[in-house]
């Protein structure tokens, strides 16, 4: 082969490897059709820092493409300089979201009149999270008043160059971010840090710790004791691991599921009857009884479900209905102990309380509706 057709046929090969690069990328970006690659540029924190005590901090990112506004008139970074501000990224149905949201609640009603601003910026992980009016039901059923702006674009989370659900950035009187907190726990240190900035402003604020009833600070990841079964999504285009079935994920399409008739492997989701593969949950479109069936190792289980219309979903743990003792929070119970979940809004549901003791059980989900529509799976030890 010549020289000169050896590196022709080299630089098509490198085309299109980078054009195979690119739609990779491309796949795994947040939807951001709305946002402007020069608007998120411009909001971003690059080379503009504040000294403090010898510690430099990065200029807060404004915020970017936002949809909505829940309890609030639309608020930006800017002009809120001469407070300081927490801005919360979080998103409704995520468990270490919610169980943030009590001491949020409480540092915002302690402090508001402090001059503390408190936004939740609502970045969604699924498609039913997009929707004003979940969102704002959502607020309601946890006692919310704060701001919170809904980031369907991803915009400001692109903007903070964020990557996690939930995470705080707290930003001094100047617009400088000061401190950042991501996930649960850290409510001391972060609340320790709010009246630190309050009192830079010439406040004399006294701390005096909040504490909430029944939420504990988590245990550091590296001294848990007992192995979890990880988040589960049930999408095509999230999971991180297979579905059990041989059938396998089939996306966009309806695909009929059978159990296996050896023992269920550990910590992935199996199906029964039919179901619709869809970008980020599974539909039962099948007739008579639909089952979802997980092995897991927990204590407590939560389920998302985004479901179409109202409907009755009975959960079972190792074959049997659940009792007052080991159920969680959503669970019903009729007048013959059969225990279920009244699915109606898109959210999170606790169908496995914390009262159950920690090991490794079958959950299994049973539905005779076509608007039983599910995403994910959260568990807690």
């Amino acid at each position: 082969m010549k020289d000169s057709t050896r590196n022709i046929l080299l630089i098509i090969a490198v085309i299109i490897i980078s054009i195979s690069i690119f739609k990779l990328q491309q796949l795994n970006k947040p939807a951001t059709e709305n946002i402007s690659t020069e608007e998120i540029r411009a909001t971003a924190a690059v080379n503009i820092e504040k000294s403090v005590n010898g510690m430099a901090y990065p200029k807060a990112p404004e915020l970017a493409g936002i949809t909505n506004w829940v309890n609030s008139e639309p608020l930006s970074i800017d002009g809120l300089k001469g407070k300081v501000v927490l801005v919360d990224f979080w998103t409704y149905s995520c468990i270490n979201c919610i169980r943030t949201l009590p001491y949020l609640k409480e540092w915002w009603q302690k402090y508001e009149d402090e001059g503390f601003v408190l936004i939740g910026v609502h970045t969604p992980e699924f498609e039913f999270e997009k929707d004003a009016e979940n969102v704002k039901k959502a607020t309601e059923k946890y006692g919310l008043t704060y701001p919170v702006a809904q980031d369907n674009n991803y915009g400001t989370w692109l903007a903070y160059q964020n990557r996690y659900w939930p995470r705080k950035y707290l930003i001094d009187k100047d617009g400088y971010i000061r401190y950042d907190h991501i996930g649960e726990g850290g409510y001391d240190e972060t609340e320790a840090k709010i009246v630190e900035l309050l009192n830079e402003m010439g406040h004399n604020i006294t701390l005096e710790k909040t504490n909430v009833e029944g939420i504990e600070e988590p245990e550091d990841a590296l001294i848990v004791r007992n192995y979890q079964t990880p988040e589960l999504y049930a999408g095509y285009k999230y999971a991180r691991l297979p579905l059990g079935n041989e059938e396998g994920f089939q996306p966009e399409k309806d695909a009929l599921y059978k159990l296996p008739a050896t023992t269920l492997r550990d910590d992935v989701i199996y199906l029964d009857g039919r179901w619709r593969n869809n970008e980020d949950n599974l539909q039962y479109v099948g007739e008579g009884i639909g089952k979802v069936v997980l092995k897991f190792t927990a204590k407590s289980v939560n389920i998302v479900i985004s479901p179409l219309g109202e409907n009755e979903v009975d959960v079972l743990l190792d074959g049997a209905y659940l009792t007052k003792e080991n159920a969680g929070s959503d669970i019903l119970f009729d007048s013959k102990g059969r225990s279920y979940l009244m699915a109606k809004d898109a959210q999170l549901y606790n169908v496995i309380g914390n009262n159950n003791q920690y090991g490794t059980y079958i959950v299994t989900f049973e539905t005779n509706s076509n608007d039983f529509a599910f995403n994910s799976f959260t568990f807690g030890s």
